[in-house]
């Protein structure tokens, strides 16, 4: 897809080594992190959230034909065994979307369980219109209606309420916010302001509810902000940290997550591209290439020896990392600042987990 050096079946097979680093046997759920410092490998506790983004992850690449090392169903069923790990919105969401793509057959329980219909007034992310979380639960009913069309329950006016809510956090540019009512002294940067996930979370929610409710104006919205993150991506292919909705740049570059770069943006953007007949594979190419060495300091961040790619690019002092928001914010440029960045040695499931989910069913390496 990407050129020679960029086999995605390799990136497969490295995202699934990768997460045999980050599993928690006695759990059966992935850790949240695990880092790396002078004394070695650090394991984080475990984590349902970022385990069903990697079981989405895991589920893609099952489909190809391909035997993940991991009993699914047993980590499927650790999942199920508690959800009081549900506590946002956007996790809910999560729990749905997960739900309608691998264990359908337990939709039924899962709406018995949670009270959709009130669920946006329920949790505060929700009450505070906040994109992210506003996005995972739009996905999250639109992979619902898809997987059961004549669905157990009709989530159509949550969904429309959900839409609205966020596309009003929507700026002219195609930009979000990160939320349209949090607390009184975060008003005004919330609504202005919106972090990379928050337009890649909205980008593929608008599109996957378009599909599932058969509406073109959520498609519009979509590539707006799709055309607007392909516009601003760094020259190296950096997806940039923070954006500004009412001047559309980028007002904080840093850090440059790995997670975007070979994970949510490939995600959100190829189905975008898919829906839409845009050809959004040239920057998702780019990001790909950043990971690879492509990147400011000429470093591939996928570590081959420990089987793991790092976290991100992320720049080492408070004062710098102060500064460069600073002259970002006021539009002015300081240049790479190069020899203030550094690796983050860490690695997290839901990046694998998310690379998998865009890139899975092209499935892993054939021996030669």
């Amino acid at each position: 897809m990407c050129g020679s050096s960029l086999e995605i079946p390799a990136l497969n097979a490295l995202a699934l080594h990768s997460l045999t680093l980050l599993l928690d046997e006695k759990e059966r759920l992935f850790a949240h992190s695990v880092t790396l410092d002078r004394d070695g490998f650090h394991r984080g506790v475990a984590s349902p959230k970022r385990t069903i983004i990697a079981l989405l992850g895991l589920h893609r690449l099952a489909e190809s034909g391909e035997t993940p090392p991991f009993d699914i169903r047993l980590m499927d069923d650790a999942i199920w065994a508690d959800t009081s790990w549900v506590r946002s919105l956007g996790d809910l969401g999560l729990l749905t979307w997960f739900t309608a793509e691998c264990e359908p057959e337990r939709l039924r329980g899962l709406f018995h369980e949670f009270d959709f219909a009130n669920a946006l007034i329920k949790y505060a992310d929700g009450r505070q219109a906040q994109t992210k979380g506003l996005a995972r639960f739009l996905a999250g009913i639109a992979h619902a209606r898809l997987a059961c069309p004549g669905t157990f329950l009709d989530l159509t006016d949550v969904a429309a309420d959900t839409y609205h809510l966020l596309e009003d956090n929507q700026g002219e540019g195609g930009i979000f916010g990160h939320a349209a009512s949090p607390g009184f002294l975060e008003r005004t940067y919330c609504k202005r302001f919106g972090t990379f996930s928050d337009q890649i979370y909205a980008i593929y929610a608008l599109t996957t509810f378009a599909r599932a409710f058969h509406l073109e104006e959520p498609l519009a919205c979509a590539l707006s902000c799709g055309n607007s993150m392909r516009a601003l991506q760094g020259e190296l292919g950096q997806w940039w940290f923070l954006y500004d909705n009412r001047t559309c740049r980028v007002v904080r570059r840093y850090p440059v997550l790995t997670l975007h770069q070979g994970g949510t943006a490939p995600v959100g953007l190829l189905t975008l591209g898919e829906a839409t007949g845009q050809d959004f594979h040239g920057p998702v190419c780019k990001g790909l290439s950043w990971i690879a060495g492509a990147n400011e300091l000429g470093q591939d961040l996928r570590n081959l020896d420990q089987t793991l790619i790092w976290d991100s690019l992320a720049q080492g002092s408070g004062v710098v990392r102060f500064l460069d928001a600073a002259l970002s914010f006021m539009n002015i440029t300081n240049g790479q600042r190069n020899t203030s960045l550094r690796v983050r040695y860490s690695a997290r499931p839901d990046h694998f987990g998310w690379l998998l989910y865009a890139f899975g069913g092209h499935g892993l390496p054939r021996s030669s």
